[in-house]
């Protein structure tokens, strides 16, 4: 997701991008050439959807999947290679504001009690240029389709311009909902968002659901990191100083939290967050001063585990999962990730995270890569904008 540049324009993309490459500067590990060994497959034929941006199961036993389009649909459909056709479980598509590469409906997630409450959360770009997120229910009568009158806007906030919506939405191992908010867009962040904890832009929220304080539709969790503040810091921050971070996803057996957060003109990079990290956008740009103004201070600041640059197509991060899957042992516990431009998916090993290795599983030709997302056995799918889900296959 980048910023609105005439030289940098994609028309079929989500990002406002330049052009890029794999970075194999000294301290980011040796990048091994690509085995040759994987390739990826159509994991449902039959079926086809309109800028697919996010795959999600209900956790309730049913092993079913859910396919986010972003001008405002959910797909719901059987976990099956040779299933027909897709339900339609929700749409929103009159209240969704997809104009923009970076606009529309950006993110599901399921209430880890979903089996009994029937509860859902989306991230999805109104007309007049705000950001909510809503709570949904499913219908009683049929698990296929949601009521869409049960509406219910927890957070909403002011988007300054048509880029950097962030838009993931994810429960957490400690059951709070998590959610990514870009920088605000446009393109250095000109409104200094990154570093400005009295805004919600340019973080990653988290809140709690099931409580409600302070006349809001949800509570702030006691151990977030500025909460109780009197600086005026928003309370629902969990981390700062990210520029858009796109898809971020938890790792089931260290319940890490990994995120791929978008560059500006010339690094993608991907973080472990943790509580109350700055990860210095705006004063960084991955590993690499960014902003004069600053003065260059990293000072406090959390840098990246991983990043890549730009000479060869690969322009902006599209992050993804660590394997836990039970089909491709030899990815067991790698983040496998890509870049949404080039079409390229890595496998990073993180095992020696003082130098860890990247490996480049497949260069495919699959139409934007936008997404990642596991079904009920933490297999990997991946959305692309040629309108197929894929997977990962060994050759």
């Amino acid at each position: 997701m980048k910023s609105p540049s005439p030289m940098y324009t994609i028309l079929i993309a989500f990002f406002m991008i330049s052009i890029g490459c794999v970075d194999n500067e000294p301290g980011n590990g040796e990048v091994p050439p690509n085995n040759g060994s994987y390739d990826i497959v159509e994991a449902f034929p039959a079926l086809e959807f309109t800028r697919p941006v996010d795959l999600q199961h209900p956790g309730d036993g049913s092993d079913r999947l859910f396919v986010v389009e972003q001008r405002g649909i959910i797909s719901v459909f059987p976990n099956n290679a040779d299933v027909e056709s897709a339900s339609t479980f929700l749409d929103i598509e009159e209240q969704v504001d997809d104009a923009g590469n970076e606009e529309g409906l950006l993110g599901l997630a399921f209430h880890p009690d979903y089996e009994d409450n029937g509860y859902f959360y989306v991230n999805y770009t109104t007309h007049d240029s705000k950001t909510h997120v809503s709570r949904f229910e499913v219908s009683p009568d049929d698990p296929d389709q949601a009521v869409k009158s049960t509406e219910q806007v927890l957070l909403s906030f002011d988007q300054p311009f048509g880029n950097h919506n962030g838009g993931q939405v994810s429960f957490g191992p400690d059951g709070y909902l998590y959610i990514a908010v870009g920088d605000g867009g446009s393109g250095g962040d000109p409104e200094d968002n990154g570093q400005d904890r009295s805004t919600l832009l340019g973080t990653i929220l988290r809140i709690d659901v099931d409580g409600r304080a302070n006349g809001m539709n949800y509570a702030i969790p006691e151990d977030n990191p500025f909460a109780g503040n009197e600086e005026g810091y928003r309370e629902e921050i969990y981390a700062y100083g990210l520029r858009n971070v796109w898809r971020f996803s938890f790792d089931p057996d260290t319940d890490w939290l990994w995120a791929g957060d978008v560059g500006q003109n010339s690094y993608e990079e991907i973080d472990i967050v943790e509580k109350g990290g700055n990860y210095g956008w705006n004063i960084m740009e991955g590993k690499h001063c960014f902003s004069p103004k600053s003065g260059c201070d990293q000072s406090g600041l959390e840098l990246p585990i991983w990043e890549y640059d730009r000479s060869e197509g690969d322009v902006s991060i599209t992050g993804g999962f660590v394997y836990r899957g039970p089909s491709l042992d030899r990815l067991e516990g790698q983040y496998i990730y890509a870049d949404y431009a080039s079409g390229r998916i890595w496998a990073l090993d993180y095992s020696d995270m003082d130098n860890p290795g990247n490996t480049e599983l497949v260069h495919t030709d699959a139409g934007g890569i936008s997404s990642f997302g596991v079904d009920s056995d933490n297999e990997l799918y991946i959305c692309a904008f040629d309108g197929n889900i894929y997977r990962l296959a060994e050759e």
